[in-house]
């Protein structure tokens, strides 16, 4: 008979967990039902041979509680600021950078995303907390492990987004005003619907690094080209389509039960949406290179060498897609040393051919 270890969480039904010495499968299994608590089994590699380990009770583990304001500054994901550098990306292509109004207007919209993307990332939080609760790596946020409460998110949410409008507002700068309403307009449509709307919320969240690009142009007045709109885009959607990929294959059949737009694809057309996506944007950016080229000749070789640096990176990131190691992009930015290594390869040779 195989061994049998009951675990009640938080007072509630018995669950049974066989075979105990599977100590990895336990954790996994306890960590479903027992939300932030952890399960510390006995150590049993000391056992000599022929003997028998007695039943024994787990442990719970609480972890430490943070002060509530780290806590909210957590639920605005940190990490995921980065993406609202994209506010940059039109002025730096068009060597504006140096110039001291434009980098103000610049910071101002960055600034101004930040704001607004944490107000979302707290509605949504809110909007998710149950599902999150059964998610094995979103149940450790804040607002669905009960650090941060769901009145105190939405409360916060509404001080930023008027925050963020008003910033803009304010100093003058109405585009931006515009495109910061968008994306705020757009973001609360996604909370509420289109992301349990298959393909609906892709583009959503496409859109949504979309608009971080177009900021940056409507901030400075700088005209975006028709290339820029078409690799953002494809990118952005390139980016996305991984998103959806790793999460369908971390969840696997209960993928549906986490994000309800999962159950409309499949590996397959995921893969093909992929692929179309990254084909566009490579043919986009090789396009817009060569143009480049044309216009600027005494540097022509620099724009043509960005392209090779510029195809693995995509390529690197497809890689990473068919691992289902895309699921975090702002993760993979932080963490893998290839793409670290592709990007600032990249930057350097763009660099030198737009500043030289």
């Amino acid at each position: 008979m195989p061994k049998t270890v009951s675990v009640r969480p938080y007072g509630g039904a018995l669950h049974n967990i066989h075979d105990v010495s599977r100590s990895m499968r336990l954790q996994y299994i306890a960590s479903i039902h027992l939300g932030d608590a952890k399960l510390t089994l006995p150590d049993e590699s000391n056992l000599g041979p022929g003997s028998v380990s007695r039943p024994h009770s787990p442990r719970l583990s609480t972890p430490t509680k943070r002060p509530v304001a780290l806590s909210l500054l957590l639920a605005t994901r940190p990490k995921q600021w980065l993406k609202n550098l994209l506010v940059f990306a039109a002025p730096a292509a068009a060597a504006d950078l140096g110039n001291r109004s434009v980098l103000l207007d610049s910071l101002v919209a960055l600034l101004s995303f930040i704001l607004a993307s944490c107000s979302i990332y707290l509605l949504n939080d809110t909007a998710d907390i149950d599902l999150d609760r059964m998610h094995p790596r979103k149940r450790f946020r804040p607002i669905a492990s009960g650090a941060v409460t769901p009145r105190l998110a939405i409360t916060s949410a509404i001080v930023l987004m008027a925050s963020s409008l008003g910033a803009t507002a304010l100093s003058g700068r109405y585009q931006l005003t515009v495109v910061i309403s968008v994306y705020l307009a757009l973001n609360i449509t996604y909370v509420y619907w289109t992301k349990h709307q298959p393909m609906l919320d892709m583009v959503s969240v496409a859109l949504g690094f979309l608009l971080r690009a177009i900021a940056g142009g409507a901030a400075s007045h700088i005209p975006l080209s028709n290339w820029f709109l078409i690799v953002a885009s494809f990118g952005s959607l390139l980016m996305v389509t991984g998103k959806r990929s790793s999460e369908l294959k971390l969840l696997g059949d209960s993928a549906d039960q986490h994000r309800a737009s999962l159950s409309g694809y499949s590996s397959s057309f995921l893969y093909f949406v992929a692929a179309v996506a990254a084909a566009i944007t490579v043919t986009g950016y090789c396009l817009w290179a060569f143009e480049r080229s044309s216009t600027y000749p005494h540097i022509a070789i620099l724009y043509q060498i960005s392209i090779a640096p510029f195809v693995l990176g995509v390529l690197r990131y497809a890689l990473l897609i068919d691992q289902g190691e895309a699921g975090a992009p702002e993760d993979l930015v932080l963490n893998d040393r290839a793409l670290q290594v592709i990007g600032l390869v990249w930057i350097v040779a763009l660099g030198l051919s737009i500043y030289l």
